[in-house]
């Protein structure tokens, strides 16, 4: 009997003490919020490459837009590897880029004038027609227009929220600025 009224007590007192609720509460949530810490990582780690990528296109765009009538491999070269230094930190070397200058006609349709690509970046096939938003060809219809492409695989740190690369892809369209409406390029 005695034996019943110690386990008792030890029962009753081992309900009232608190003691270690705050290290258990701790070690139920710790996972959890290390995920979210992980995740909100991770994603602002994904827009910032994003970003990124997108200023590239356009960085490599709107200097090919500023060319006079004529530029050369050269000088488009140079703006590739200019512009994949605005991916840093992250590395660029799987940055692929694609410059395109493209012809809009009067009735709406395509036709790719020349195209260049950098890294691995497949250029367009000359006098191919190429897929545009119907925006832009309205806005620059019986003209040519610079298009401008940018892609790049963003690749996870911890893979607990994504657990494979995604890939990232951005396309910019500039007017040529100066003399006129046409660009050409020299050993394109």
């Amino acid at each position: 009997m005695k034996a019943w009224q110690n386990l008792s007590q030890l029962i009753i007192r081992w309900r009232q003490d608190n003691r270690g609720a705050a290290v258990v509460e701790f070690a139920l949530i710790l996972p959890i919020m290390l995920v979210l810490y992980a995740g909100s990582i991770e994603a602002s780690t994904l827009i910032t490459m994003d970003r990124k990528v997108q200023s590239t296109a356009g960085a490599v765009g709107d200097l090919v837009a500023r060319s006079d009538d004529v530029i050369s491999t050269t000088q488009i070269n140079d703006y590739f590897q200019a512009a994949s230094r605005i991916l840093a930190p992250y590395s660029a070397a799987n940055l692929k880029q694609v410059v395109t200058s493209v012809q809009i006609r009067a009735d709406g349709t395509t036709r790719v004038d020349w195209s260049l690509g950098f890294n691995g970046g497949t250029p367009h096939t000359v006098n191919a027609s190429i897929e545009l938003p119907n925006a832009i060809k309205d806005i620059v219809r019986n003209r040519y227009i610079i298009v401008a492409e940018a892609s790049a695989p963003f690749v996870p740190m911890f893979d607990l929220v994504f657990q494979q690369d995604i890939p990232l892809y951005r396309q910019s369209f500039f007017m040529p600025r100066f003399q006129g409406d046409r660009i050409q390029c020299q050993g394109c």
